[in-house]
């Protein structure tokens, strides 16, 4: 199984997963910009209510008898204040504070400007000259509330944006890769023996080359193709009528001699050419099936094709072929002189080297399995597992090239189908088969 993503779900995951740290970047930039903002407009708001307080207590202080003791401010509503002011003077001596101010935080005698503690922000100032101080606090834990609650504002959109951003992002893809994904389906549904030229003019500009590479290869492997079945068939028809001439002409002269010792030789002359005929036979077949045509660009119906083989096989061996068909048509993408070919070595290899005594059986079921039966010896493992070269024999007293088999896997391998062999016979004792998957 290949490990390898799509370029689709590449992208997708890509340009969602960078959308989605850049809100992620851009909220913490915003919020980090808001919490400065926010700091700098609290701590405006402590120097603001020191220098609007710090008069009127000097007022208030100034108007005391002296001796008074120390004031709270009254709380004109019960609330929780998040400023808090003590006004002191030089020597820390509390006068004034508000009333839900704690002493503690502040710091032993009064400073002025900001100043930090633990849990507080300080703001400090002065009047008449230095002898009067007021110091306004507020808890740092009313401002990481605020800036907390600032930060969930700005991310709470995110919990929309980042699913809308998701979806936007597959939606741009995959529309903008719509051709791309059309152009790999066209390619990938086509079959084997499909060499027609594939659309891709509404490609986009960077697919535009691929596409046209593509055009190039099929149509230099539909000329190849075609050369070498041209050359396969005049070949065949070349060598067929010399030999042809020959061996008549061998025969003739076999018929004028006289001599016996002669005619034996002219015998012997007649058998090799019939011997050089059959090879070169076979030598073409292997070099068609080979060849890469095994696979056609249309469903053939294999029924009459076998049919025709079965009826060649007649004139040598009658009567002995028993032949199966289903009732129906069994169409299939191997290519009609393929499969005839493939059909005839096999059952050429089943009636030479099975038992002249037992039946060849053939058979073609609706779901496109060919098998071809044979009784005869066992074929030992290893010589069943070398039949598939060429020029290999099993120990058989029949004539032969051994290439037959060759053939037979040449195209099967070359349509993209298993020929699987088998000694002995699937529920018998003995014998030898073959079987193919054809559709």
């Amino acid at each position: 199984m290949s490990n390898r993503t799509s370029l689709q779900k590449r992208l997708g995951i890509a340009l969602t997963f960078g959308v989605t740290l850049l809100w992620l970047f851009g909220v913490t930039a915003s919020g980090l910009v808001a919490q400065h903002e926010m700091n700098e407009v609290f701590d405006s708001a402590l120097q603001e209510t020191a220098q609007r307080v710090l008069p009127l207590a000097v007022t208030g202080i100034l108007n005391r008898e002296i001796g008074a003791r120390n004031e709270t401010a009254p709380a004109l509503e019960e609330h929780d204040e998040h400023l808090t002011y003590v006004v002191r003077d030089r020597q820390g001596k509390i006068l004034l504070q508000s009333h839900d101010a704690d002493p503690d935080v502040f710091a032993t005698l009064p400073r002025k400007g900001f100043s930090n503690t633990s849990t507080h922000r300080i703001y400090g100032a002065s009047a008449v000259s230095d002898t009067i101080y007021i110091e306004v606090a507020e808890p740092l834990a009313h401002r990481r509330e605020a800036a907390l609650e600032a930060g969930l504002a700005l991310l709470m959109p995110l919990l929309f944006l980042i699913p809308v951003s998701l979806l936007g992002v597959w939606w741009v893809v995959r529309l903008s890769l719509r051709r791309v994904v059309e152009f790999q389906q066209s390619i990938e549904s086509r079959g084997a023996g499909d060499l027609s030229p594939v659309e891709g003019g509404r490609l986009p500009a960077e697919f535009e080359p691929v596409a046209v590479a593509v055009n190039r290869l099929l149509e230099r492997l539909h000329r190849a193709l075609e050369t070498e079945r041209s050359f396969t068939a005049n070949s065949a028809h070349e060598l067929r009528t010399p030999l042809a001439t020959a061996l008549a002409k061998v025969q003739r002269l076999k018929t004028e001699v006289h001599s016996d010792p002669l005619r034996t030789r002219v015998g012997e002359i007649e058998e090799a050419l019939r011997s050089l005929a059959s090879l070169s036979g076979k030598l073409l077949e292997l070099a068609k099936a080979e060849g890469g045509g095994a696979i056609s660009q249309n469903q053939h119906n294999l029924v009459p094709i076998l049919t025709m083989v079965v009826g060649d096989f007649e004139g040598d061996a009658p009567g002995r072929i028993n032949l199966t068909l289903p009732g129906q048509e069994v169409n299939s993408f191997l290519d009609p002189d393929a499969f005839a070919i493939l059909a005839r070595n096999l059952i050429e290899n089943a009636v030479k080297h099975g038992s002249p005594h037992r039946p060849v059986e053939v058979s073609l079921t609706a779901d496109g399995a060919l098998r071809v039966r044979n009784g005869g010896n066992i074929v030992p493992p290893d010589q069943l597992a070398l039949l598939r070269n060429r020029f290999v024999r099993a120990t058989t007293h029949g004539p032969g090239s051994g290439l037959g088999l060759a053939i037979a896997d040449a195209i099967a391998e070359g349509a993209g189908m298993t020929l699987v062999l088998r000694s002995p016979v699937t529920g018998s004792g003995d014998g030898f088969e073959a079987e193919i998957y054809l559709v």
